[in-house]
């Protein structure tokens, strides 16, 4: 009966230890994701869209200002694309470990 009793304790020991470092790795990802968001949101949602705006207000932009703005929109996908991989990895890691 004893040896019940101790090996229950030992699971439960266990058990309880790995709960805990679980949720102590979810902390330490989310707070890595909230400390590099910031930072992408900045740079890379905040983009100016005045060619959207000028767009949904009726007014029409030319040619060489369409291309302007899909030539800002090519470069700013490249420069913003390692972040974006970076934070969708965090998002992926966060969610496997709270599995």
């Amino acid at each position: 009966m004893r040896i019940v009793a101790l090996s229950l304790l030992v699971l439960w020991t266990l058990t309880l230890a790995g709960c805990q470092s679980k949720a102590a790795k979810v902390k330490q990802l989310q707070d890595q994701y909230n400390a590099e968001h910031p930072a992408y949101a900045k740079a890379c949602l905040e983009e100016d869209n005045s060619g959207a705006t000028r767009l949904l207000t009726g007014q029409t932009l030319t040619k060489e200002q369409m291309a302007d703005l899909e030539t800002k929109k090519k470069e700013r996908d490249a420069r913003c694309k390692p972040q974006a991989d970076r934070l969708a990895q965090l998002q992926k890691d966060i969610l496997a470990a709270q599995q």
